[in-house]
């Protein structure tokens, strides 16, 4: 099955998963073990808005930076701009912040409570140029069932 086509199938999966709990811990915990262990990314998680900085939340993989800046790295600047981050060859990216050095490129998609960003889903991957557009479309929708 395409990567397109394992999204689709996961979506209902995820949406049947947060709509019987309220608790975002939870949640974020949940999605971030399912997106593991259906694509076998190789860290997947969420950073929650506390203040001026981006927190670490629930996460599967090695360890991770805990406290990231508004606007630094690609965690910061995607919630800065407000918009999802791609990230080819992180290596490449201004300010990277390097929290463990097998990460080859990144994904972050920020998650909206009205107009304001609340948190981040931060997914890496430890091959070059591995996220693209299919991956940024549907993990735009999993960041609005939170």
């Amino acid at each position: 099955m395409d990567k397109e086509n394992i999204y689709k199938a996961l979506l209902p999966q995820i949406r049947s998963l947060v709509g019987v709990e309220n608790d975002s811990v939870a949640n974020m915990a949940n999605i971030a073990a399912v997106l593991k262990e259906t694509f076998g990314f190789f860290w997947v998680g969420f950073y929650v808005v506390k203040g001026e900085q981006l927190v670490l939340a629930p996460f599967q993989g090695p360890l991770a930076c805990t406290r990231i800046a508004f606007g630094r790295g690609v965690c910061g600047t995607a919630w800065k701009e407000q918009r999802t981050l791609i990230v080819p060859d992180v290596e490449m990216f201004p300010g990277h912040i390097a929290c463990n050095a097998a990460s080859r490129s990144e994904i972050v998609v920020p998650i909206f409570h009205g107009d304001e960003v609340v948190a981040v889903i931060d997914i890496d991957s430890d091959k070059l140029d591995f996220f693209d557009s299919i991956d940024a479309q549907y993990l735009e929708q999993i960041a609005k069932l939170l």
